[in-house]
């Protein structure tokens, strides 16, 4: 089998499109727990969605790109936030974690470059939409906000039901997807 090189046409409007997914799913806003250091949204949803659909390379293509937008100010953080300021804040780890999630959830999911499975589409959301994501973010926060550690990753574990929500929710679409259109998935 002969690897590709580059990225073609389809590819680039894959990665625009997700990073627009990316985008509207901020548009609901920011749910604030615990002070409201790092709010909760959808947005993550869109990072294992990413993943899981475009691949490892291309999903943190897309999140990548969302990110650069953000950076050149754009409101598009859930809350309309956007800017350089954001990748400072208690946040900025979380930002940059997607990257790296959307690269592990794409690397399971696809894992051996065989078609996704539920549980393998599962637990690359869950691994690197969530445990990724924290790994990278927790220490971030903790470091911006300068709380211990412990306490910050405590207070992370907020999150992790509405994370699961929607590791089962990519899972859900991703497969569902699979069914319908097993070409939007591409070669990895």
């Amino acid at each position: 089998m002969q690897r590709r090189r580059g990225l073609d046409t389809r590819d680039v409007t894959r990665i625009v499109v997700f990073a627009a997914i990316l985008a509207v799913l901020g548009v609901p806003g920011a749910i604030s727990v615990f002070g409201g250091a790092v709010p909760i949204t959808a947005q993550t949803l869109g990072v294992m969605l990413a993943g899981a659909i475009l691949g490892r390379w291309r999903g943190a293509a897309a999140v990548t790109l969302f990110l650069v937008l953000v950076l050149a100010g754009l409101p598009l953080l859930s809350g309309g936030r956007g800017g350089a300021g954001v990748f400072v804040g208690p946040s900025a780890g979380f930002l940059f974690g997607w990257i790296a999630g959307a690269f592990v959830v794409g690397a399971i999911v696809r894992f051996g470059n065989r078609p996704p499975t539920w549980w393998r589409t599962a637990l690359g959301c869950f691994v690197g939409g969530a445990l990724v994501v924290y790994a990278v973010g927790i220490p971030v926060q903790a470091l911006v906000t300068r709380l211990p550690l412990g306490k910050t990753a405590l207070t992370s574990a907020a999150f992790l039901p509405g994370d699961l929500l929607k590791v089962v929710i990519a899972a859900a679409v991703a497969m569902a997807l699979w069914r319908a259109y097993p070409r939007a998935f591409g070669a990895e």
